[in-house]
């Protein structure tokens, strides 16, 4: 058994050797450098961000560098590295009504206040491939523009002074900590969206498909989607007032629904909402409509079966890490239980085979 094991050592330290030359790659091709991922692999680092939980483009490229591309595997190592990180307090909610916005735009609403502002997208484009960027050509400059800042108003709030749109929720009840905390049933919507917002891009993408396709009786409009940088601030008790500590990038979504109405409201236009680290709109858009699907049970709708209605379904299985380690967990030895359902088979095959014996005699 010892033997064994020191064998299973040696491999492990050489596949891991042999991780870090493929890692690299061709040595004559210059080595791919942690800035280089974090100013022009930009999205791929605001989902490891955003699913890690942790807002450092730097350590997300760097996990991305370390995982081969393998986003789930940077998303794991920023998780794990999060960890380790001393707590020394809480910033205050950030005021996404004051961002600076690079990217601000309506479905719902043609004339926005201070107008639409597409800003760096792909929706407009081609989709062909560029091959001047083969040629590693130089890129052409951009069009000088200042990002919108100052109070940018939210677009539901012209909904809100009609009384078209529910009201947004208040409370001052401090929401619980997934990172910190196990997910527990039933889950309120602000756990709910916490779980959503770290959820697999893809797994999210498809639950929100099918609720456009039916499986939730769920209309949407993109009321907005707003991308940019928020101020951080932070309570510092010696000084009694808050300070600016930082920025982050975000993306918001807000959609606006249909609802017929209930018993206790009238009919109104209800909110899905979408949150999330760096420019990540596929994502928050995602959310804002599972949001709005998992709302079922509070706006008094019919639970049609849809998976994306299925609270336990969508959150158990939403995020990747879990859903990784659960899966890839299998390709490990599982000698002894193999062998056990070996033996077990061979009996009852053995005992089957007796009985036909028997009958065929008889």
């Amino acid at each position: 058994m010892y033997v064994a094991v020191k064998g299973g050592e040696r491999a492990i330290e050489n596949a891991h050797a042999w991780l870090a030359e493929e890692r690299r790659g061709d040595t004559e091709i210059a080595e791919l450098s942690v800035a280089q991922i974090r100013e022009q692999l930009s999205l791929a680092v605001h989902r490891v961000s955003a699913e890690g939980s942790l807002f450092d483009p730097d350590l997300a490229a760097l996990a991305i560098k370390q995982a081969r591309g393998d986003l789930i595997e940077a998303i794991f190592l920023i998780r794990a590295y999060r960890t380790t990180l001393p707590r020394f307090g809480f910033s205050k909610p950030v005021d996404t009504g004051v961002m600076t916005c690079d990217r601000r735009i309506s479905a719902s609403f043609k004339d926005l206040p201070g107008g639409q502002v597409l800003g760096p997208t792909f929706d407009y484009s081609h989709r062909l491939l560029d091959f001047k960027l083969a040629a590693e050509g130089e890129v052409p400059e951009a069009p000088s523009q200042e990002a919108e800042a100052g109070d940018v108003p939210h677009v539901t709030d012209f909904l809100n002074r009609e009384g078209l749109i529910e009201e947004p929720p208040h409370g001052d009840t401090p929401p619980p900590d997934l990172t910190r905390e196990p997910l527990e049933m039933p889950a309120d919507r602000a756990l709910r969206l916490q779980a959503l917002t770290r959820a697999d891009e893809g797994f999210a993408l498809g639950l929100a498909y099918s609720t456009q396709r039916g499986y939730a009786r769920n209309h949407a409009f993109v009321g907005e989607l707003r991308i940019g940088s928020v101020p951080v601030e932070m309570e510092i008790p010696e000084l009694g007032f808050a300070i600016e500590i930082g920025e982050v990038v975000l993306t918001e979504c807000e959609t606006v629904n249909q609802f017929k109405g209930s018993k206790a409201e009238p009919p109104q236009f209800t909110r899905g909402y979408g949150l999330v680290f760096g420019q990540s709109e596929r994502k928050a858009i995602s959310m804002a409509l599972v949001d709005r699907a998992l709302r079922w049970e509070e706006l008094g709708e019919d639970n049609i079966g849809a998976p994306a209605q299925d609270a336990e379904f969508v959150l158990y299985h939403a995020d990747n890490i879990q859903a990784t380690g659960f899966l890839e967990h299998i390709k490990l030895p599982h000698y002894v239980d193999f062998q056990s359902e070996l033996e077990l088979v061979r009996k009852l095959r053995r005992e089957a085979g007796t009985d036909q014996v028997q009958e065929a005699a008889e």
